[in-house]
């Protein structure tokens, strides 16, 4: 981009669904297998809630009603020992599975814009990682991948609530989780998009909802690349793709109902591309990546190239000496190089 933003834009963010998309499993299940409760039980359960509580005329939402069931878990004595603090959730996420490659792949995608030609004065192009997920914000920070990351959303518990005429300034005192802090869902996982895009809490001031021009926002969509695994990610493919970004579909290869779930994503036009969730150095998923993000290098650097040109006139010289260097400009334009 031309130089006088906010931002150089030399940014290139690569924002990762969690649950399917990293993993193979939910990442709760070593919090289940820590106290011996019945994933499958679980997940029944929570899928009957929104029938059970319509029943009372009351809407919850699919996305998001595990984390209530969760609660009642723990009113009920099930995550009783030790008690399910928000420590607890971060030490149980170092046991969280994940697919071949991860987190090697975090590391290699930034190394592969770490080269000069992918560098244009000050500028130099980065990879950053994100993940945008509807499970659990402490599991994610405990588990391997964390110190690969700029910035996690997901849920998060507060352990005990601020009562009537608390102190603020104290430090709120800990406990089992007992409320919900803030949840997301398959359609505000789109919000974060935007905070990525904008650079909500990189620079002091800024919200999603600020009025931001395009050359001024941190990651342009343009530089965004969305990996996730299937129809409930829809919204999140659809921002990034609609706004010039890309989006990435992958399946667990052992299930063919998953590969059929993104092959009409594809053929829908909802995502560019899809592979297997496997990571390793030179696997479909690695290759397609390392490849777009190298194409987009390469349009950072040429697009700051440009904005340079274009914003330095010539200065005063001998005639014959002009002749020639307005001779040497225009043989560099993109014009004349096609």
């Amino acid at each position: 981009m031309p130089s006088g933003g906010l931002f150089q834009q030399n940014v290139i963010a690569v924002v990762w669904d969690f649950d399917k998309t990293l993993t193979p499993l939910y990442m709760q299940k070593p919090l289940f297998d820590a106290y011996g409760i019945e994933e499958a039980v679980f997940w029944k359960e929570v899928n009957a809630l929104p029938a059970y509580y319509a029943r009372a005329g009351i809407h919850v939402h699919p996305d998001t009603c595990y984390l209530g069931h969760l609660l009642s878990y723990v009113r009920h004595g099930r995550f009783a020992e030790p008690p399910l603090t928000n420590k607890r959730l971060r030490e149980l996420g170092a046991d969280i599975e994940f697919y071949p490659g991860v987190p090697e792949v975090f590391a290699r995608l930034r190394a592969y814009v770490d080269k000069p030609e992918y560098r244009s004065g000050d500028l130099r192009v980065e990879v950053e990682h994100y993940v945008v997920s509807t499970g659990l914000a402490e599991l994610i920070r405990g588990s391997r991948i964390h110190g690969e990351l700029r910035h996690v959303w997901a849920s998060e518990f507060i352990e005990e609530p601020a009562a009537p005429g608390v102190d603020l300034a104290a430090f709120p005192p800990g406990g089992p989780i007992s409320q919900i802090a803030t949840f997301l869902d398959n359609t505000t996982k789109t919000r974060a998009l935007f905070e990525v895009n904008k650079g909500v809490g990189l620079v002091e001031g800024i919200s999603v909802n600020d009025d931001i021009a395009e050359e001024d926002r941190r990651v342009p969509f343009k530089n965004m690349i969305y990996v996730a695994d299937g129809p409930s990610d829809i919204p999140s493919f659809s921002v990034v793709k609609k706004s010039g970004g890309l989006a990435l579909a992958v399946y667990d290869p052992r299930d063919p109902r998953q590969y059929d779930q993104v092959s009409n994503l594809l053929e829908r036009g909802r995502v560019h591309h899809v592979a297997p969730a496997d990571y390793r150095e030179d696997s479909i998923a690695d290759t397609w990546l390392r490849r777009q993000v190298g194409r987009m290098a390469q349009r950072i650097v040429e697009e700051r190239v440009r904005g340079f040109k274009g914003r330095i006139g010539i200065g005063p010289t001998h005639i014959g000496a002009m002749d020639r260097t307005m001779k040497d400009h225009d043989s560099d334009t993109p014009e004349k190089k096609a």
